[in-house]
């Protein structure tokens, strides 16, 4: 597959992830983000290791949990608390500095060299994504800032360790990332099990809510992404990280009647624009392949056709 194919269709995880503001504010129960959490991590990890038919084996059972905490575990309940904490704007301005934690990451553990061009795409796609999101009433708070900032380091630090580990020989991204939501969603129950009590009762509206986070912005999102780092380099792929609050900007305007002015528009261009330079910069970088990368090159998109036969 070409390069430009593999980044619009991991482009789309977060897109996906862009649309989940929307849904928690008009399909989910108020005031209950970990137990959100667990609802679209565990049933999906479930889901796609039952599809992959492939456990871990070996070392790969304690990879896949620091993969998943990492990732999912960790980083949820983190951004949760930050969303909490601070206003919309300033959580969303942390997330996407995300990719300069990746940058330095991979130059450290993956020997990715970032360029300047890539430096500033990284620098000047959350300036854009400032513009969009931030207003004159943000006020910061520690915990909300710390708690942002940790959360940005641990989906950073995932991603990086997610492509310096690769993949077991055969195994194809459908199974790591069922075994990455699956240890998410696990490590997630008790602390909203603490934190939040019970369950809440639910209602069509959550459960249809809830359908979709699981299939659409959990599993494929994440399957995408996951995908998208085995084919990619680290930060090529964290760059496309700023289309995420620019798709929910986007989706409060057409679907839910939220103004965009002047200002914010020229935000969505500026940090959609440093995504974009953010790819050719990457784009003209040689790509090494683990062997397990390697190998999947001739395994289908979703699963091995000796998986299809069984």
């Amino acid at each position: 597959m070409k390069r430009s194919a593999t980044v619009a269709l991991t482009a789309l995880a977060p897109v996906s992830w862009g649309s989940t503001y929307a849904v928690a504010t008009e399909l989910l129960p108020p005031d209950r983000p970990l137990f959100t959490g667990v609802m679209r991590a565990l049933p999906a990890g479930l889901l796609l290791t039952a599809l992959a038919r492939t456990l871990p084996k070996g070392r790969w059972w304690w990879k896949s949990a620091v993969l998943g905490i990492l990732n999912i575990g960790a980083f949820f309940p983190l951004l949760f608390l930050s969303a909490y904490r601070l206003p919309g704007g300033v959580a969303a301005v942390l997330g996407a500095a995300g990719p300069l934690f990746v940058v330095g990451l991979a130059a450290l553990v993956l020997g990715e060299r970032a360029s300047l061009r890539t430096v500033l795409a990284a620098v000047v796609g959350a300036f854009g994504v400032s513009m969009v999101v931030l207003t004159a009433e943000a006020r910061l708070d520690a915990v909300g800032v710390i708690a942002g900032v940790i959360s940005s380091a641990s989906m950073g630090a995932g991603t990086v360790m997610t492509k310096r580990w690769g993949r077991p020989e055969g195994v194809g991204p459908l199974a790591m990332t069922g075994w990455q939501l699956t240890a998410g969603g696990l490590f997630i129950i008790p602390v909203a099990a603490l934190v939040e009590g019970a369950p809440p009762a639910l209602d069509g509206k959550a459960f249809l809510g809830y359908g979709y986070m699981m299939l659409i912005s959990t599993g494929i999102a994440y399957w995408l992404w996951f995908r998208g780092i085995g084919a990619l380099s680290a930060t090529s792929v964290t760059l496309l990280g700023p289309l995420s609050p620019l798709t929910a900007a986007v989706i409060g305007w057409a679907a839910l009647g939220q103004a965009l002015s002047p200002v914010q528009l020229v935000g969505m261009a500026i940090a959609f624009g440093a995504t974009v330079a953010g790819q050719l910069a990457a784009a003209r970088k040689p790509q090494s392949f683990s062997s397990a990368e390697k190998n999947d090159q001739n395994i289908s998109m979703d699963l091995t056709d000796e998986a299809v036969r069984r």
